[in-house]
């Protein structure tokens, strides 16, 4: 066990890099932050600094002046939420049935899941629109859930299926021999253990989908069905001029919820993660 010990100076490195990498991952989000409360005189100072020297809330007042941003941060809960709670309800039981019932179909199944990933996405989204058109869904929000249930089904599935390796089997047998039901089995003993996997797979299915913008920006025309990813685009002007304090407090706005979210579930989250990547 001592070999794998790390010395004082090696462990005090470690924490050091750790250290960078989080300045690193934290510095666009704190500029934005500080960005959204400047005023415009700052804004265009030729020597910026972190903290405003004259806060003001005029960013967001502008940006809900000028771009519809309720109705647009409405449009992408009704989406995000909507793919998340159909994408884990499609892809339990599927995770289910591949990690129970193993076999070269379902060895075939998880290879294509992985390969799926890697697609990009401009080859999905022509075969993606002539279906939604066929479908009459183009430019619906309908049809943006559907796309993004398709999108994050692959990653779901990948990510409860190990997560229901984890749970022993035996647990299943013991409640057969007491006399449960398949479906009680399922309800009273699987799904309680299921649940942080769930709550940490929907999590990451509506993050995606609240972020998302290529689909979006495609298949949706209509301005009042626009998502808040693509309505902060709004805020460029014709020739690529961004108007960068009012865009500052509406993207700080946007980043909110998927703080938020993380924040209360956090550790739902470390637990499903973590469970997902241990096998029976």
């Amino acid at each position: 066990m001592s070999a794998f010990r790390t010395s004082g100076p090696a462990r005090a490195g470690q924490y050091a890099a750790l250290l960078a990498y989080l300045v690193f991952l934290a510095f666009p989000f704190l500029w934005l932050v500080s960005t959204a409360f400047k005023p415009a005189t700052e804004l265009g100072s030729l020597h910026p600094t972190w903290i405003p020297r004259d806060p003001t809330l005029d960013n967001f007042r502008q940006a809900f002046d000028e771009q519809p941003l309720l109705r647009a941060a409405g449009n992408s809960l009704l989406a995000a939420l909507a793919a998340a709670l159909v994408a884990v309800a499609v892809a339990t039981p599927m995770a289910y049935v591949l990690a129970r019932h193993r076999s070269r179909l379902t060895a075939a199944a998880s290879g294509w899941v992985v390969v799926s990933q890697a697609f990009p996405f401009v080859l999905l989204i022509i075969p993606l629109f002539l279906v939604l058109k066929n479908l009459h869904l183009v430019n619906s929000l309908p049809g943006l859930v559907l796309v993004y249930v398709v999108w994050s089904l692959p990653f779901a599935l990948w990510m409860l299926t190990g997560y229901v390796r984890a749970v022993p089997a035996e647990l299943e047998e013991a409640a057969a021999v007491d006399g449960a039901g398949r479906l009680r089995t399922l309800v009273s003993v699987i799904g309680p253990l299921l649940a942080p996997g769930v709550v940490a797979t929907a999590l990451f299915a509506f993050v995606t989908a609240w972020n998302e913008f290529f689909f979006a920006l495609v298949l949706l025309k209509t301005p009042e069905k626009q998502t808040l990813p693509v309505v902060l685009t709004h805020f460029l002007g014709a020739e690529g001029v961004a108007d960068l304090g009012p865009l500052a407090a509406a993207a700080f706005l946007a980043t909110l919820p998927s703080l938020v979210v993380f924040a209360l579930i956090q550790r739902r989250i470390t637990g499903g993660l973590a469970a997902g990547a241990v096998k029976s």
